[in-house]
């Protein structure tokens, strides 16, 4: 049974990384395959968690989120 929490343990997320690489988007029932490479997920949060992040990498790359100040 798939948990309902909205928490990615780090491992979830290498694992979900992963199998995005694997699973590219003509691949047939994607989203249920790379929920199962990641486990305690269902189909529909992996799709959620992938929208998220896609919706973070648009933000970054308009310039929504400030580059860090790193010090030398």
């Amino acid at each position: 049974m798939a948990s309902n929490s909205i928490s990615w343990s780090a491992k979830q997320n290498k694992l979900f990384e992963t199998a995005l690489a694997v699973y590219d988007r003509d691949t047939p029932d994607r989203w249920q395959k790379i929920a199962t490479a990641v486990g305690g997920k269902s189909a529909e949060e992996v799709k959620k968690h992938y929208d998220l992040l896609v919706e973070d990498l648009r933000h970054i790359e308009s310039g929504y989120v400030p580059s860090p100040n790193y010090r030398h």
